[in-house]
């Protein structure tokens, strides 16, 4: 198995509300694959040197969820609720460096 996270941009325009999170979280939970996630608040970009780029400001959440490939990552988006209001959901696999 890997660990992919998934990326929930501020695009549904079709967004069911906050309480839909709820359901599908509870199913990720239940299939033994949600592995955490968080709303985005607001931050900065930092560079040591030189002045650093805008904070993406089109990120509003991430899910962390667990599936053997990026195929079935994708088939754990049935539910999100950005994902089934018609928003981008960005999917990242995590690669391990054990």
């Amino acid at each position: 198995m890997a660990d992919f996270i998934f990326l929930m941009h501020d695009d549904a325009p079709d967004f069911p509300g906050h309480e839909a999170w709820g359901p599908y979280l509870g199913e990720l939970q239940a299939k033994g694959r949600l592995q955490g996630g968080s709303a985005i608040g607001p931050g900065l970009c930092a560079r040591k040197a030189g002045p650093a780029p805008p904070v993406t400001a089109h990120l509003t959440g991430f899910i962390r969820v667990e599936a053997a490939d990026l195929e079935e990552a994708r088939a754990l988006l049935a539910g999100n609720p950005v994902f089934e209001g018609g928003g981008t959901v960005e999917i990242r696999e995590l690669p391990r460096s054990d």
